[in-house]
């Protein structure tokens, strides 16, 4: 393999060594989250994570007793904020992490944000839980509700200890995104008042990337991360989006090196599906199958015209509505889908079909994880494992960017199709 084949980054060459980078995934759920796998456990965590290509997790869900409990028994801490899980293969590091939700109301109107936040140590998150324990109740869910108000969560983790890096969650997602069509606000200065420049970073949600965030004066001037928000472990889940941090010189990994990376902005980039494969990418009803694009539904008025109703106003929407037209630095990303989609897509089967897994398996046997494969390995050398010239097509495509994919909306997830271009009829968005 030709390490220093140049990768093409949304149309620009750049050199990734992926020996010298860390895929990190650092929004991640457990079994005791709702409509997550009972089977995501540390593990199974650890083995579909190196099968990925990721380097470093999030523990995700630190406030459930159970969960916590096992996180405890499970990892060792070094002295460096980092947490190893050790088996037959080797050691692999988590950083604790926690994704909480916020139910409130600020100036007579109700708001639903989700925060992730990491962590440096158990006694910290000790600590944080002990306050959680004096509003409410932690034990039945991972991702538990509190009354409290972004202004308030993020001054209250400062208190504890300044280490602590909250970032908040799919930022667009109507429902629960800070800047979300449902119960968002339009300005992180709004949300998080006086204690804004303690949020230094965002992370984009599925259905949005770094070019799209940019478009907003004060999310351009922060650091811009992706991560899966993953309820489950397969490789089409965990690591479909993530961010791609630098190796020391030295080859520590430490919490405080990850987090200042955050901090200072200047990690390497990320990891980014097509936002048209998010399931809040496009306006729409689900209810009527019915999509569109922002600028169709600025003509229907916002309104169904299957029901009549109110459409969902999704992200490539909202971003238009906040758009100040004054564009913070560009930021690196790659925009690839799951492998697993990829080949579906090729040979027209399941995602979790026997017949996918068997070329999937073939592919991580010859090229050892899914990243190297869908950003490093060259035409050729696939082209010898494959055989199949139109699959290989796909994948050097889809490492451009260039696979179409039809829009979600309203909770339904995109999909991606082929084109014309490839003999199969272009499937249109219903507008």
């Amino acid at each position: 393999m030709d390490v220093e084949e140049n990768l093409n980054v949304d149309g620009v060459e750049n050199n990734l060594e992926l020996n010298e980078v860390i895929f990190a995934d650092l929004h991640i759920h457990s079994r005791f989250s709702r409509a997550c796998s009972n089977a995501l456990n540390i593990e199974n965590l650890v083995k579909w994570a190196r099968i990925k290509g990721l380097g470093l997790l999030g523990t995700g869900d630190f406030s459930h007793p159970e969960w916590l409990e096992e996180l405890k028994r499970e990892l060792v801490g070094d002295e460096k904020g980092i947490y190893w899980y050790e088996d037959d293969v080797g050691k692999f590091p988590f950083i604790l992490s926690h994704e909480i939700s916020l139910i409130y109301t600020q100036d007579g109107k109700g708001h639903r944000v989700h925060l992730v936040y990491l962590v440096p140590s158990f006694e910290v998150v000790d600590k944080i839980n002990d306050w959680l324990d004096s509003l409410g109740r932690r034990d039945y869910d991972g991702r538990p509700i509190f009354k409290v108000s972004c202004r308030d969560f993020v001054a209250k983790m400062m208190e504890i200890d300044r280490r602590i890096e909250v970032i908040p969650a799919h930022i667009w997602t109507p429902y629960f995104g800070v800047f979300g069509s449902k119960s968002g606000f339009d300005s992180l200065k709004e949300a998080f008042g006086d204690m804004v420049d303690n949020v230094h970073a965002i992370e984009t949600g599925i259905s949005s990337d770094p070019e799209m965030n940019v478009k907003i004066k004060e999310l351009g001037e922060r650091s811009i991360v992706s991560f899966s928000d993953a309820h489950s472990f397969w490789p089409w889940r965990l690591g479909r989006e993530a961010t791609i941090f630098k190796k020391s010189d030295e080859g520590d990994l430490s919490y405080d090196f990850i987090v200042n990376q955050i901090r200072e902005n200047n990690f390497i980039g990320t990891i980014e599906t097509d936002p048209a494969y998010g399931k809040y990418h496009f306006d729409g009803h689900a209810k009527c199958n019915f999509s569109c694009s922002f600028e169709k539904s600025n003509e229907l008025n916002n309104k169904c015209p299957v029901c009549g109703g109110n459409l969902i106003i999704g992200v490539e929407n909202r971003v238009e509505e906040l758009s100040d037209n004054d564009s913070g630095k560009e930021k690196m990303f790659f925009r690839v889908l799951p492998l697993h989609e990829i080949i579906s897509l090729s040979i027209g089967i399941g995602m979790n079909s026997k017949g996918c897994w068997k070329i999937y398996d073939k592919l991580i046997e010859a090229f050892k994880n899914e990243f190297n494969i869908l950003l490093k390995v060259g035409k050729e050398e696939l082209l010898k494992v494959l055989g199949d010239g139109k699959m290989v097509d796909l994948i050097m495509r889809n490492r451009e960017g260039e696979i179409k994919v039809k829009e979600g909306y309203d909770g339904v997830y995109g999909v991606a199709v082929l084109d014309e271009e490839n003999g199969v009829e272009d499937l249109k968005s219903n507008e």
